[in-house]
């Protein structure tokens, strides 16, 4: 009987290359050096109102933005803040809930209960998963959750919620994304998230990270890699739409 390296950490480009079609993707974790929390966050389409958009960051929230704002079909599932910070708490998210998440904590609710007013994508047949995560920049005790908010059938009649409560080690994160793979309707993400490596280097993670995603469907793609002890943080951010 084979046995399963339950522990194994792969690179990026071994989860993602040769992919045609992850979805949308988030990545948390702690450098190799164990000096930066680190997260990523890309977005893929296969229509022309997906893939007519690009990242801006405004005083450190990252926002999806039209590319050509004439050709925007539907605005509802695509345009949103993506990342933003409430205090020492990063949210990264791959939908609007990045507000249902920044209102909750402010209004005193964890990560956890500001999710539960929320659900799937209702863009049937594929159902999106909602997938979250949210980095604590303490010094001290840095931490980080994961969560994807998915149906529970082919028919969308109950969501099941997930939820992934991490104790950091240096190099290592933890990879989440919305669908297994292409398809019609699109399978989505199955089991935990994946344990991927993480470099001391923004630049070239995120270089690993963009090279590995379908050059098709790839869209954007933005790191940030925060100081622990200095609170400064470093970003990347990469359009395809230019």
């Amino acid at each position: 009987m084979k046995k399963l390296n339950i522990y194994k950490v792969n690179t990026i480009n071994k989860l993602v290359k040769g992919n045609s079609y992850v979805g949308r993707g988030i990545i948390a974790g702690l450098s190799k050096d164990g000096k930066y929390a680190v997260s990523a966050y890309f977005i893929m389409g296969r229509s022309a109102n997906s893939r007519n958009r690009i990242f801006e960051e405004d005083n450190g929230v990252v926002y999806t933005k039209p590319f050509d704002a004439s050709k925007v079909e539907d605005p509802s599932l695509i345009i949103y803040a993506a990342i933003r910070q409430y205090e020492n708490k990063l949210i990264v998210t791959n939908g609007d809930q990045t507000d249902t998440i920044y209102e909750g904590l402010k209004n005193g609710l964890c990560f956890n209960k500001a999710l539960k007013s929320r659900q799937f994508e209702p863009d049937a047949p594929n159902l999106t998963p909602r997938i979250s995560a949210m980095l604590v920049l303490d010094k001290d005790e840095f931490s980080y959750k994961m969560s994807i908010l998915k149906s529970a059938d082919a028919e969308g009649t109950a969501c099941n919620r997930y939820m992934f409560d991490y104790s950091p080690l240096p190099g290592v994160g933890h990879f989440i994304h919305t669908y297994v793979c292409d398809g019609n309707p699109i399978p989505t993400f199955q089991g935990e998230p994946e344990r991927v490596q993480i470099p001391n280097n923004i630049d070239s993670f995120a270089k690993n990270i963009w090279e590995s995603l379908d050059e098709n469907n790839k869209i954007s793609l933005y790191v940030r890699y925060v100081n622990l002890k200095t609170g400064k943080a470093k970003n990347v951010l990469i359009n395809k739409n230019k």
